[in-house]
């Protein structure tokens, strides 16, 4: 099996060297990823310049390159490249990916521009922040994560989030519930407005979502598709006689 590895961080990330190296034993190999940290970058994609990839020397064993893009720029490049890739691993992030940070997530976004392209994509993040972190605790939880979901030929696209101490994984829903994103006012030195994007925690996460296993030391595995039609409402036009449009 063909691996394509890549993430959001970029290619020196401690977090995609920790994911390589578990992908080893599924089958074989490369890495393509930013040459500089991509955070909450979500779905972008580069189409007013050309983008570049360069080999890069970061494994003694394992191909890797370095791109001047997105996320889903280095799975769209990486898949062009390598023919037939039959997975994409994308991670393990510094930070999770819960509920609606994956609207934003470009560790997700990778995994999401794989299965445009129809190969299975898995994203995975960890509530890491130092990135001197030591993934070796994770290591037996990244395998088996892995193996669940790839035991199974569906489904195509899976967002994986890893407790602080895991104990356990469940299958979960990605909650919606609440939005957690809110706006900082600031001053600069120059006494200029500035405003942060920062997150707030969020209480009390509906039962069986990424958030309340995460907080219950369970590794969530959740399942996720592209399709963002509200196919209830679509049904209900069609009930009360509203004609699609062709």
């Amino acid at each position: 099996m063909r691996i394509l590895v890549s993430n959001d961080d970029g290619i020196y990330s401690p977090g995609i060297a920790a994911l390589a190296r578990a992908a080893q034993a599924f089958g074989d190999v490369r890495v393509v990823a930013p040459n500089v940290e991509q955070s909450s970058a979500g779905h972008a994609i580069t189409s007013s310049r050309p983008v570049r990839i360069r080999r890069t020397r970061v494994f003694e064993d394992i191909d890797a390159y370095r791109v001047d893009g997105t996320p889903a720029d280095c799975v769209a490049l990486g898949a062009h490249l390598w023919d037939h890739v039959d997975l994409v691993l994308s991670g393990i992030n510094l930070g999770t990916n819960l509920g609606n940070a994956t609207w934003h997530s470009g560790t997700l976004a990778a995994a999401k521009q794989a299965v445009l392209l129809g190969i299975r994509g898995i994203a995975l993040s960890a509530p890491v922040t130092d990135e001197s972190a030591d993934f070796s605790t994770l290591r037996p939880w990244i395998a088996r994560a892995l193996e669940t979901v790839l035991e199974r030929d569906q489904p195509m696209l899976v967002n994986v989030n890893f407790p602080h101490k895991p104990e356990n994984l469940c299958w979960t829903a990605q909650a919606v519930d609440q939005y957690d994103g809110r706006i900082v006012a600031d001053t600069d030195p120059m006494g200029r407005e500035l405003y942060w994007f920062t997150v707030v925690p969020i209480e009390g996460p509906r039962e069986g979502t990424d958030l309340w296993a995460v907080a219950r030391n369970c590794v969530s595995l959740t399942p996720l598709r592209l399709d963002l039609t509200d196919h209830e409402a679509l049904e209900a036009t069609a009930e009360a006689g509203t004609e699609a449009v062709r």
